[in-house]
């Protein structure tokens, strides 16, 4: 059966399995947004070379793969695919927050940035960096953030124009910067970073489970999207759900396990907790 829709969204109409290959986007904007931030990077980390400001082992390869992974995620067919089915759409938010999100965070970015936009400054912008992280402040936001916008009206409103779809996609990146660079921050306590781990895993499975078992199809551009691909929207619906429960709770749940067990291997570590 043919795709039949009448949704026009960012990334088009719903794509049927012989097109899909042929719909990738090449958006002059976001090529743009990208390549601006790749080139400062570029500058940036020359200008520390220069300076003998030393950078993470092995940032470079972070940003540039996690660069690469959010540019995939946004122009590749997987966008076209999302329009067609909600599982696609969770896919892209699942490689947009859990690893392109880490990736970039682990490279030190606004660092790098720093030294390519201040000339006198540099070292002083990176010194001023506050050592003090709130990850249990990100976690919260990031879960408001996450849950409003896979609500279904908000969700639907990503599909009549392009001012809702970026503000979900960059609202909820944003966040998802915000808390790996709590959860991954390891000047702070290891303890909040679990805690804040763990909300987080439960928070993402609680909507995961939500949405995988709900009785009826919550999502209406897709209402009439998926017939082409074998599916019906309460099945497709209950792939995305199962999609964010397992890759969501899973990696964040991982972080909070290692940070418990960084936390008790750390004497420090547990004076703080039997002091509180």
């Amino acid at each position: 059966m043919g795709v039949v829709s009448t949704v026009i969204a960012y990334c088009g109409t719903p794509v049927s399995p012989l097109e899909l290959w042929s719909r990738w986007r090449f958006d002059p904007w976001v090529l743009a947004v990208f390549a601006t931030a790749v080139g400062l990077y570029i500058f940036g980390r020359s200008r520390m070379s220069q300076s003998r400001v030393e950078s993470a082992s092995g940032s470079a390869l972070c940003f540039y793969t996690g660069t690469a992974i959010a540019l995939l995620a946004l122009l590749s067919p997987l966008c076209a695919l999302s329009v067609s089915l909600f599982s696609a759409r969770i896919t892209q938010h699942i490689v947009l927050l859990m690893i392109a999100a880490p990736l970039l965070v682990a490279a030190r970015p606004l660092d790098v940035w720093s030294f390519a936009l201040r000339r006198h400054s540099a070292n002083a912008a990176i010194a001023k960096r506050s050592s003090r992280s709130h990850p249990m402040i990100a976690a919260g936001v990031f879960a408001i953030v996450v849950w409003a916008w896979h609500t279904p009206l908000l969700y639907a409103a990503t599909f009549d124009g392009n001012v809702a779809y970026w503000l979900m996609h960059i609202s909820m990146f944003t966040c998802a910067f915000a808390l790996w660079s709590a959860l991954l921050d390891r000047a702070g306590d290891p303890w909040e970073r679990m805690l804040a781990g763990l909300a987080s895993a439960v928070q993402m499975g609680l909507l995961g489970a939500l949405i995988t078992f709900a009785p009826h199809p919550l999502y209406s551009p897709h209402f009439l999207t998926t017939d082409a691909w074998g599916m019906a929207p309460l099945q497709d619906q209950q792939l995305g759900g199962v999609i964010m429960w397992v890759p969501g709770c899973g990696l964040f749940l991982l972080v909070a396990l290692l940070d418990m067990w960084r936390a008790l291997s750390n004497p420090s570590a547990l004076s703080r907790l039997q002091a509180r």
